[in-house]
């Protein structure tokens, strides 16, 4: 609390004090010694002076010990400007319109149209969100559930790009523990602040979009004191908007408003993940991706990296022999022969 804060309210109750006592003594001013004061200065605005002039000293008393009591006081000075860089809050992106929504979505089916459903769902949330004339743009958490290699995760990074949002990816099955994404108690050893508020404070960019592949694959991370340090429990209190305004840094000990945070789950199987996730977080059932939308994407992306056609059309027809022989291939093996063409390519151009 700042001191002018403190000294203003102290010196209304002064105030209210004095014209109390004056009220039930009746006293009249009286002239009080040159020395002591300026000429024509009563005894009443002598003491309210001095009166005042304490004031002015507890105030400041007062607003040094409750800084010294906030926990942002204990931090390293490293932190403490990073959070004070944040003072004033961080923005919000917004959309402009309904237009600047369909707009995102038709680029996002366009690129991906065998993920029309997740489309679909993510854009019933943007226009929710223009049409609320809300501070700025929150997408509901969504769990996009499908076999692997169809794009979940490239789809999710190009909906946050196309948003003007930045991403936060987060792998489950290398980062099971929650104190990646949240951080750890300040105080351990090893503590230090989660990949999530760093993402906010370094952009200053309160609705993000944060990834996390492969989710049913989160471990159960237990210290040696037998305490639970689960990624999917760490997150339950942000899915949930009352609890993420008020979320409580385990570093840094302050109150974050987290709720305007998108959330992206992908998973290979939903069955694997517990209840309380899947109620906050109903699974869209996603199909394998079929051989022609693999050549589609081949044909874009290959246009996009200034391929000729013929290296478009190589792996096209790779793709149709792969369904002949029954063989399975999806959006990984597709772009790792767009990367061997790229630099095929290349070489031949330096040749």
């Amino acid at each position: 609390m700042a001191a002018p804060r403190i000294e203003k309210r102290l010196s209304k109750h002064l105030q209210r004090l004095q014209e109390r006592k004056a009220k039930q003594t009746g006293e009249t001013s009286q002239e009080i010694p040159e020395d002591d004061a300026s000429p024509g200065q009563t005894k009443s605005q002598f003491y309210l002076h001095q009166a005042r002039r304490r004031v002015a000293r507890r105030a400041g008393l007062i607003s040094e010990r409750y800084r010294a009591s906030l926990p942002i006081s204990r931090l390293k000075l490293e932190d403490r400007k990073r959070l004070e860089a944040r003072r004033d809050g961080v923005q919000l992106v917004q959309l402009k319109s309904e237009n600047h929504a369909d707009e995102i979505a038709a680029r996002l089916h366009a690129e991906f149209p065998w993920l029309a459903i997740a489309t679909e769902q993510v854009w019933h949330s943007m226009l929710s969100a223009v049409r609320s004339d809300t501070q700025g743009l929150r997408i509901r958490p969504l769990l996009l559930d499908g076999p692997p290699g169809i794009g979940k995760s490239a789809w999710a990074r190009r909906l946050a790009s196309l948003m003007g949002v930045p991403n936060l990816f987060l792998d489950a099955t290398v980062e099971s523990a929650s104190f990646g994404l949240v951080g750890s108690q300040r105080g351990w050893s090893n503590s230090a602040p989660g990949r999530l508020i760093n993402l906010v404070l370094e952009h200053g960019v309160g609705n993000p979009l944060v990834i996390i592949d492969e989710v049913e694959k989160a471990g159960k991370p237990t210290s040696q004191g037998g305490h639970t340090f689960n990624l999917l429990n760490a997150l339950l209190p942000l899915f949930e908007l009352q609890s993420a305004r008020r979320w409580s840094c385990p570093y840094f000990q302050v109150e974050c408003d987290m709720s305007w945070i998108g959330w992206i789950l992908t998973s290979n199987d939903w069955r694997q993940l517990p209840d309380p996730i899947l109620s906050r977080c109903p699974p869209i059932r996603l199909q394998p991706i079929s051989a022609k939308d693999l050549c589609g994407f081949a044909m874009r992306e290959a246009s996009e990296r200034g391929l000729s056609d013929e290296t478009a059309e190589a792996i096209c027809d790779t793709i149709a022999w792969a369904l002949t022989k029954e063989h399975r291939l999806d959006l990984r093996a597709i772009i790792r022969m767009l990367e061997r063409g790229e630099r095929l390519e290349q070489r031949s151009a330096r040749n």
